[in-house]
């Protein structure tokens, strides 16, 4: 613990739902809910207004649709969430070395060691120029916590939401603490909250009063001991500046159970080579491959085989998942599916790509690979397009087995996404079906602006990158568009 609040914490509100607000004028002030839209998606952000109705993250989304039937439901834009994650992380360096990212809209400083902060005054408006500075750059709001310690820091910015900032004050926590519900603390979830509720400890102030005893005999020694210290806002915990991960993976949950074993197959190579782009963008490579397969009674099997050495060959990778699911039953039907890797380190071995050449120099295809696994389309790193990632796609035409052209699929347009008209300019998806695309075009820092519907083929329309939130200039308003030739119904 220290004698001044000098560690801050940093959370974004809302984080993706109000970067949605700030790109799309029009949805400022209404409930927004960002997450997966099919019939098993799962919210990951609420905006405040649609908390009111009681949507909140990890629900499912057709249970926040009938909480809030008429909110904003939108695909994730994660290659925006990153730019402005990047631009907030960047602000935070400028404060100290010390930075401890959580999440892209969390992260914990050491004021102190950057010579910024070095008593409640100096941190207080360290902690202000902060959230001015991000405002300032991204349009958006953070709350900020300070405090001695990371715990309480984490606890103050949770109390500040949304939109402020708390200094703890040393020598106050454990009042502070004291009638705060026991699930403040971090690591008490809803099992530990309910097998101490029973206990008849709902709050901080009783778990003190408990003993440290009494909360081994309840939950375990190794977080009987850690709860206890918590109680007393007892932490000395440093901010650590660099944390390395333990794994990558990717994984996708499935609109309808999939039953065919060549499209299951396939779904896994798919989701090996997600997984490398992720692995080679983060410069590792790794040796332990592991298969997630969550089956059709919400029964979930995790295999993992474990390499000679790390590797990120996406044909070793994918040669190692088709092996695991060779062992898995399928046979009720697949919800989920998951390829992860673990075990990294920043190097590869280079045996282990004449391991994944060794199969084609004896005419050998690797066991369960589906057709055309070895020679499956690298990804870009961290770039990947697929179901549920909120990028619009657009399916290729093929060849059927006869030798007949396939036609090409209908282009997907998922709401949220953005998109950029040959006339119109800049807009987003608000909703498709029934051959139709409904766009609302404008942009951040523009008003409202107007929707128009097209055809989903329509050759003028096609997916554009996100516009930064701040510094490029407002939209030309709907007026002048149609005055330069832009007729207000539908082409």
């Amino acid at each position: 613990m220290r004698s001044a609040p000098t560690i801050l914490h940093l959370d974004m509100d809302a984080f993706y739902a109000s970067v949605e607000q700030a790109s799309k004028p029009s949805l400022r002030g209404k409930a927004v809910i960002v997450g997966g839209l099919g019939p098993r998606g799962v919210v990951a952000t609420a905006s405040y207004e649609a908390r009111r109705f009681g949507v909140h993250s990890a629900m499912p989304t057709a249970q926040a649709r009938r909480l809030c039937p008429n909110g904003a439901y939108l695909v994730p834009r994660f290659t925006l969430y990153r730019a402005v994650s990047d631009t907030v992380m960047a602000l935070l360096r400028e404060l100290s070395p010390l930075v401890e990212p959580l999440s892209l809209d969390e992260a914990f400083v050491d004021l102190e060691a950057g010579g910024t902060a070095w008593d409640a005054a100096s941190a207080r408006a360290a902690g202000e120029r902060l959230r001015a500075d991000i405002e300032a750059a991204t349009g958006l709001s953070g709350s900020v916590g300070l405090a001695g310690s990371k715990m309480l820091a984490k606890v103050a910015s949770e109390e500040a939401k949304p939109d402020g900032l708390l200094l703890i004050e040393p020598g106050t926590e454990r009042a502070l603490l004291a009638p705060m519900p026991v699930r403040t603390l971090p690591g008490v979830g809803p099992a530990t909250g309910e097998h101490l509720r029973r206990a008849g400890i709902t709050t901080v102030g009783e778990l003190a009063e408990a003993g440290e005893d009494e909360l081994v005999r309840l939950v375990g020694r190794a977080h009987g001991v850690g709860l206890y210290r918590m109680a007393l806002g007892l932490d000395d915990r440093p901010v650590v500046a660099e944390r390395d991960a333990k794994s990558v993976s990717v994984e996708d949950t499935f609109d309808v159970d999939l039953h065919d074993r060549v499209r299951i197959r396939t779904e896994v190579q798919r989701l090996a080579d997600r997984c490398v782009g992720r692995l080679r963008a983060s410069g590792h490579s790794g040796r332990t491959i592991v298969l997630k397969v969550r089956r059709y009674d919400f029964s979930t099997l995790t295999r993992s085989e474990t390499l000679r050495g790390p590797t990120d060959d996406p044909a070793v990778v994918r040669e190692a998942a088709a092996r695991l699911l060779e062992g898995v039953d399928t046979t009720g039907g697949v919800r989920l599916l998951g390829v992860g890797v673990s075990g990294l380190a920043d190097y590869t071995q280079e045996d282990l790509f004449a391991q994944s050449l060794a199969g084609a120099a004896d005419g050998a295809q690797p066991q369960g690979a589906g057709p055309g696994a070895r020679g499956a389309v690298q990804p870009p790193p961290g770039g990947e397009a697929t179901a549920g990632t909120g990028e619009p796609s657009e399916g290729p035409g093929g060849s059927g087995a006869d030798g007949v052209a396939e036609p090409a699929r209908e282009r997907h347009w998922p709401a949220g996404t953005d998109v950029s008209h040959a006339v119109y300019g800049p807009g987003w998806v608000q909703g498709s079906g029934v051959g139709r695309v409904t766009v609302r075009f404008e942009r951040p820092g523009s008003p409202p602006g107007r929707v128009r519907t097209f055809r989903v083929d329509d050759p003028d329309l096609a997916p554009s990158d996100p516009l930064p939130l701040v510094g490029h200039g407002a939209a030309p308003s709907a007026e002048s568009a149609e005055g330069a030739g832009a007729g207000p119904g539908a082409p």
